[in-house]
């Protein structure tokens, strides 16, 4: 069995929203109870809505922002224990924007050795060799090592915001919204070159998007958010085959198709999405939900096996429960 690189134990983040100079405020839940098991070597897709949660859980993996409650263990450790160092080792990022996640000011090479400069790896011509040879794994001449940001294109950009994250030879990247910036063109470049780097290297992928398309690409497994919680688990093959949540079969019917004639799909969701600070009562997305009945509105629903899925949802609780 495939011991888990990371683990996420009923983890919850809330944030303090309004409130003003006298006001109390109120709490808003980010991630609300999720757990999930990364395992190694695997590239887990996050998918859902704006909104959901999935850039929350990044960064509590990241070491960037604490959970409010539950626990989160890299490489068999609590990330709490875990100095920034000693994470910024095992975990790494990629950014959404390629634009805004490099300093204009520094020079390509300068950029992907800072790593190796702050952790006092190597003098100063040892790491420029291995800055070199990465920039030669992600496809990035030897001629741009003096180039600054602006005198690059997009994907010349998240080539190098992608040999920054491996500089130091993590053993799990995640990338949030990775290709969204970039052009269509360059997205296949940018998603190829990620599966070649996790062979190469043994990876362990996080992968957040909105776009199933890239999902059903690059990741082995799916985790589906709403509202603060995944609703569905499964291998990538088989819920794209047989979707179990309602929410996830209206994600994968919002897919536009090349197929002339069927014009934008409607997903029956509508275009409101809940508000956060005053989730529904019972199964938050029952108000949106085509099969919702009064028992999801009156009671949440707990994680049960359907097949090879793993779903938060009435409709599937034959009374066996899954533990979190």
């Amino acid at each position: 069995m495939i011991e888990p690189l990371a683990e996420m134990r009923n983890v919850e983040r809330r944030f303090r929203v309004g409130g003003g100079l006298f006001g109390s405020g109120r709490d808003l839940r980010a991630v609300n109870g999720v757990s999930l098991t990364i395992r190694s070597g695997e590239a887990l897709g996050i998918v859902g809505e704006s909104g959901c949660g999935k850039s929350t859980l990044a960064r509590m993996l990241l070491g960037l922002l604490a959970p409010s409650a539950g626990e989160i263990f890299v490489a068999g450790r609590p990330v709490a224990s875990l100095g920034a160092r000693a994470l910024a080792r095992c975990v790494q990022p990629v950014f959404q924007d390629p634009y805004s996640s490099l300093n204009p000011r520094r020079t390509v090479g300068a950029i992907i050795a800072a790593p190796l400069v702050v952790h006092r790896m190597g003098d100063a011509a040892q790491r420029r060799a291995e800055v070199e040879r990465l920039m030669s794994l992600v496809g990035l001449p030897p001629r741009l090592y003096l180039s600054y940001p602006g005198q690059l294109s997009g994907g010349q950009r998240q080539r190098v915001a992608i040999a920054r994250a491996l500089i130091m030879r993590p053993k799990m990247v995640i990338c949030d919204e990775p290709t969204s910036a970039l052009d269509v063109s360059v997205q296949s470049q940018i998603l190829n070159l990620l599966g070649d780097l996790q062979q190469t290297f043994g990876l362990t992928y996080i992968l957040i998007s909105h776009n199933l398309a890239v999902v059903e690409h690059i990741a082995t497994r799916v985790a589906v958010m709403y509202l603060g919680r995944i609703v569905e688990e499964n291998e990538t093959e088989a819920l794209f085959r047989t979707p179990r949540h309602p929410y996830t079969k209206a994600l994968l019917a919002s897919v536009l198709t090349p197929e002339p004639g069927l014009g934008v799909p409607d997903t029956g969701l509508g275009l409101a999405f809940p508000n956060p600070l005053d989730p529904p009562s019972g199964c938050t997305f029952h108000p949106r939900c085509p099969e919702a009945g009064p028992r999801c509105r009156a009671s949440v629903p707990r994680d049960v096996r359907a097949g090879e899925a793993l779903v938060t949802c009435h409709l599937y609780d034959g009374g066996t429960s899954v533990a979190a």
